[in-house]
């Protein structure tokens, strides 16, 4: 069934406050929305490019506080990004993305303007945690320059994939950071434990990062992996020091995270530090 909206009021040009069929009112965002609209127009949203809709009461008074804090063509620029980002993803956001990327990337073309350099310690560890997100953020940040001119530097990249990646599976920015945060401390005690500097190039690293960030998923899920009793004993006497490296490992990931680690994650973790270790 086909959606229809009353125009209640004309924020923008790209952005109109509206009551639906069930006479619930919603912030409707595209390009052009609000162009020679007035109220009491009716919107037919199906017919409308690029229209996101904010239903929630909260999100949609964050969204009408950012509207007095920035320009309408940028605005604009941001419904671009989105509308991009969503297509290259294959995903749909949550709405909550107009107001946290909006104002995120808002606030650091600010930030540059003034010559103020904010940097991101985790950018590497984002671009190999999440690579789709990565490689959109950074033809988002070429379009922010064609838009704006204003080139934000790469540590924007990795804010920007952790916005896509919170936007596209309903994690909080705060957790997404908790958790690159827990990684970064894992390798640290890694190299202490082993005595090494990893070679953040190299591709036993972007398997240690998949495998600590696949691991950190399955405790958040409290997945069982499967029993590897056998595996496990060999392991143990034969590479005692990555073993036990293992164990302490998971139980700081189970204090991180606060749920129970399966027993069998300690022989995969093995075998990733192992390759790790020098021989």
């Amino acid at each position: 069934m086909d959606r229809h909206y009353t125009i209640l009021k004309v924020l923008n040009n790209n952005v109109v406050i509206a009551r639906d069929s069930s006479l619930q009112e919603v912030v409707l965002i595209g390009n052009g929305i609000g162009f020679s609209k007035k109220c009491n127009d009716i919107l037919d949203g199906p017919s409308v490019d690029k229209l996101y809709i904010l239903n929630d009461a909260e999100e949609q008074q964050q969204y009408k506080q950012l509207l007095s804090q920035v320009d309408e063509s940028f605005i604009l620029v941001m419904n671009e990004v989105i509308f991009y980002s969503e297509n290259q993803l294959g995903v749909k956001f949550n709405e909550h993305i107009h107001i946290a990327l909006t104002d995120h990337i808002a606030f650091a073309l600010k930030r540059i303007q003034q010559g103020i350099d904010i940097t991101n310690p985790f950018s590497k560890e984002t671009e190999l945690l999440y690579p789709k997100e990565y490689a959109v953020a950074e033809d988002v940040v070429k379009l922010i320059e064609e838009e704006t001119g204003i080139h934000l530097p790469e540590g924007e990249i990795g804010f920007i994939a952790l916005h896509l990646h919170s936007a596209a599976t309903n994690r909080s920015i705060s957790k997404l950071n908790s958790y690159s945060q827990l990684i970064n401390s894992l390798i640290q005690i890694i190299e202490q434990q082993l005595d090494i500097s990893i070679d953040r190039s190299s591709i036993d690293y972007l398997r240690l990062i998949q495998h600590l960030r696949h691991g950190i998923d399955r405790i958040e899920r409290e997945e069982q992996v499967g029993k590897q009793d056998r595996l496990a004993k060999v392991l143990k006497e034969e590479y005692p020091v990555c073993y036990n490296l293992a164990w302490k490992l998971m139980k700081v990931m189970q204090q991180k995270v606060g749920k129970n680690v399966s027993d069998a994650e300690a022989v995969y973790l093995t075998m990733h530090l192992q390759r790790l270790s020098p021989q």
